[in-house]
């Protein structure tokens, strides 16, 4: 069923996503929707969980086989991940880590790049064993909001993500994130 509304939304965005659709395209009863999902905003936050966790699990993957000279090294190569995803995940583009259903699809209480952001950082914290201070928090929060931003734009320009606003986007948060740990 996600991988049926992974192609909903490819095909027609957040705002042709049913769950009848849902239903049609995995080729289920809708009553077998409904026993998972009460509405298409769950299925969508499944989803979005899932993405969640296959950019986790990328990351984790990255920061164990890869050697970097300082945490903030890892921003190129994080970003790519992410940039991957958008062009060869199923329904990724559309929906990513949930902003096209609900800024809290993630977490009722925070929003998904406060979501996202926790992720990263701890990841960096066990791969680097840096201290998780309030500091690393606020500069993770600010470059992942920057990069959001930044990447969004890239691909409304260009399907594939326009490779100049890439780059530029990885200079912009790796200059930022080791400018606030220099020293």
């Amino acid at each position: 069923m996600l991988d049926a509304c992974a192609e909903i939304l490819d095909e027609h965005g957040y705002d042709g996503l049913s769950t009848t659709r849902i239903a049609q395209r995995a080729e289920v009863a809708i009553g077998s929707v409904y026993q998972f999902f009460p509405d298409k905003r769950a299925v969508a936050q499944a989803l979005a969980l899932r993405n969640l966790e296959m950019f986790g699990e990328r990351v984790t993957r990255l920061l164990a086989e890869q050697e970097f000279a300082h945490w903030s090294d890892t921003v190129g190569a994080i970003i790519d991940i992410f940039v991957e995803m958008n062009r060869t995940v199923p329904g990724f583009r559309v929906l990513r880590f949930g902003d096209a259903a609900d800024v809290n699809l993630l977490d009722a209480a925070a929003d998904n790049n406060t979501v996202v952001a926790a992720r990263l950082r701890q990841l960096v914290v066990d791969a680097f064993g840096v201290s998780d201070t309030p500091q690393m928090a606020r500069a993770v929060a600010i470059a992942v909001e920057a990069a959001d931003a930044v990447l969004k734009m890239a691909f409304r320009t260009d399907p594939d993500g326009d490779p100049h606003i890439i780059a530029e986007t990885k200079r912009m948060i790796h200059g930022y994130l080791a400018g606030v740990f220099a020293g």
